[in-house]
């Protein structure tokens, strides 16, 4: 089954996440962040207190990576690490100050870079693409129908 370039979505999806990327690099670099730290320090600003692992599930990396996201995080003090008070095998994370005025900082190159995107198109527009992109990823996480 042959599917020509141009209607290969999956290209098209890509291309865009990876311009998304190094434009979100190009912004955090001067800040001495990365996208994942960026996406982490995000994450646990909305949700303090999370689990390495939690932190993982929600930053869509594994294990592995938060793992060394987190070692450079709190070498640069913007989060620390402690026990969970009642589950003393969880370590909660959270932001430090640093960390969260380095955020500050962050978000606002990071807002400007989806505004970018979002000006392109109209209020419309961009609530298609939402409802488009969701529908491209429910049918990727649906099992697949028997023929």
């Amino acid at each position: 089954m042959e599917m020509p370039v141009t209607e290969r979505l999956g290209l098209h999806i890509k291309r865009v996440e990876q311009e998304l990327m190094a434009a979100k690099h190009a912004a955090l670099r001067p800040l001495g962040l990365t996208v994942p730290q960026y996406v982490a320090l995000y994450t646990l600003d909305d949700q303090p207190g999370l689990s390495a692992a939690a932190l993982a599930r929600a930053c869509l990396v594994t294990p592995q990576t938060i793992a060394t996201v987190l070692a450079n995080l709190e070498a640069k003090g913007l989060i620390a690490r402690q026990p969970h008070p009642w589950h003393r095998k969880v370590v909660e994370v959270r932001l430090t100050q640093d960390g969260r005025g380095l955020l500050a900082e962050a978000d606002a190159k990071a807002v400007a870079i989806e505004r970018r995107i979002a000006d392109g198109f109209s209020s419309e527009e961009r609530a298609l693409l939402i409802d488009l992109l969701a529908r491209a990823s429910s049918q990727l996480t649906v099992a697949p129908q028997q023929d």
